[in-house]
């Protein structure tokens, strides 16, 4: 029942005009955006979902008692408007930038603090199944995991169809004992998971790569590759090089630089996320490095293509070229010529150029131009 008068306290969503300040009124974001809003004491979930206004209620009225300053809410949104997440802004003092990244997405990995949050951005990368790689195919989906990290909060913003986190809150759920250091173990646990998602795509990847690679250097001469499915693969794994490269120095600055919104414990734990993700990284820039190669190779064999042809066409020009000028110069009408008059002179001069010809091609063979 408490939702539904929360509901009922919904101001009417509006539009902010470009360059417009942020103005932060206290609207609670409809059910279409929150996906899950859930308060953790010592690890364990407190009841059942429930608004955000009434989950900031109870953590800050539990956090004000001494003996339980371990309790944090854990918000989750899936696409929200503008109108649906100012009153979440406002009501934990989210930076107006920060806020705007979270909305608009189509932002680049990276790690931001405003005060005392922490502001993450994760692309999430999904492998698109497909039977046979065309010059069209779409290889790798991205989304966004946006994740604000506060003392007693978390809150996720998740863009895209993919990525979702519902498994993930249910398996953090189940281990108590991690859940129970607070926030910062929310945040670990979605960047493990990204960073696992990218390590599944790599090995699928693996296989299209191999794939283009067989292609190209098992084409038979006079033939090559569909250049277009190796350039779209190209520009898929740049897609996923956009997103795995630049996350790595928020890893590294997490397992790293001591923050105080990062339990010391589990930043033992981002140093295998940062770990796994220089892996990532690497395998990827190899991936590109290998697709720039397989296009200078298939280029290099359409360059020999076409140079067998032109040698080809050329020997068989010097070929037919000896016939060509011997009977140019019998036709000529001048009547003193030699053998002109001769029984058997035709023949010969059959023979002649019969013999000539067969000599250059045989040249031309034992040269690799025939």
């Amino acid at each position: 029942m408490s939702m539904i008068r929360d509901l009922r306290a919904v101001v009417r969503p509006h539009r902010r005009r470009p360059g417009a300040a942020y103005d932060g009124s206290l609207s609670e974001p409809t059910p279409s955006a929150v996906v899950d809003c859930a308060v953790y004491r010592a690890g364990k979930r407190v009841g059942d979902s429930c608004s955000p206004r009434e989950a900031v209620h109870r953590v800050r009225l539990a956090n004000s008692e001494p003996t339980d300053a371990d309790c944090f809410v854990w918000i989750g949104l899936h696409e929200p408007t503008e109108a649906e997440f100012e009153g979440i802004a406002k009501r934990f003092g989210l930076h107006p930038l920060a806020v705007e990244d979270a909305v608009h997405a189509h932002q680049r990995p990276k790690l931001e603090r405003y005060d005392d949050v922490l502001f993450a951005v994760f692309k999430t990368i999904r492998y698109v199944e497909h039977d046979q790689l065309t010059p069209t195919s779409e290889v790798v989906d991205t989304g966004e995991v946006m994740v604000f990290t506060g003392k007693d909060f978390v809150i996720t913003v998740r863009h895209g169809e993919h990525g979702s986190l519902k498994a993930l809150r249910r398996r953090l759920e189940e281990d108590v004992e991690l859940l129970a250091k607070g926030p910062s173990a929310v945040l670990h646990a979605i960047s493990d998971q990204v960073v696992d998602d990218y390590l599944a795509v790599v090995d699928e990847l693996q296989t299209d790569v191999d794939e283009v690679e067989f292609d190209v250097f098992a084409t038979r001469s006079g033939k090559s590759a569909d250049i277009g499915r190796v350039y779209q693969l190209k520009r898929e794994v740049l897609e996923f090089k956009r997103a795995a490269g630049p996350l790595l120095r928020p890893m590294q600055l997490l397992s790293e630089r001591p923050m105080r919104l990062v339990d010391p414990d589990i930043q033992k734990y981002f140093r295998d996320v940062a770990d796994h993700l220089a892996r990532v990284n690497e395998q990827v820039s190899a991936f590109d490095e290998l697709l720039n190669s397989l296009l200078q190779a298939n280029l290099a064999q359409v360059s020999v293509a076409q140079n067998e042809d032109m040698r080809k066409i050329t020997a068989w020009a010097a070929i037919f070229a000896v016939p060509t000028m011997i009977t140019g110069v019998y036709g000529m009408n001048f009547e003193h010529m030699p053998e002109l008059k001769s029984q058997y002179g035709y023949p010969a001069v059959l023979v002649g150029i019969a013999v000539v010809c067969c000599m250059m091609y045989r040249g031309f063979r034992r040269n690799g131009w025939l």
